[in-house]
């Protein structure tokens, strides 16, 4: 007898029946959650990838638009000084923006390079626990 869904009533099965069938229907849906999985997998992959491509081309719009500004930083100071003295302002604080980013840079690098990583920690506490032993 099926139900209206097209599943089996199972009221009149026995207990020996019902626990035979548990090894296939927890393969089935390991099977199941498996499909699941690759099927988003697939999905989120998609869009990541596609929008990264997004990003990498806004970024690359933004890399060109760059030196737009800059003329335009200089063609506006150039109003109030020659342009060479207007191009060198731009120029030294290029330098010391770029030299503050290398150092704030370097500063993190070398807080991430002292720093314990767990694989490191888990050696020390077994050689903890071996010297205890």
């Amino acid at each position: 007898m099926t139900t209206p869904r097209g599943f089996r009533d199972r009221a009149d099965e026995s207990l020996l029946t019902l626990v035979g069938e548990v090894p296939e229907l927890i393969r089935n849906l390991v099977t199941a959650e498996i499909d699941a999985a690759k099927a988003w997998l697939r999905r989120t992959s998609k869009d990541a990838g596609i929008g990264s491509g997004w990003i990498v081309g806004a970024l690359f719009l933004l890399f060109w638009s760059i030196p737009l500004l800059l003329a335009f930083i200089i063609i506006g100071l150039s109003s109030w000084m020659p342009v060479w003295v207007a191009s060198l302002i731009v120029l030294i604080v290029l330098i010391l923006a770029a030299a503050v980013c290398g150092l704030l840079g370097y500063l993190r690098w070398r807080k991430v390079v002292k720093s314990q990583n767990p694989a490191q920690s888990i050696a020390m506490d077994v050689e903890a626990v071996r010297d205890e032993l």
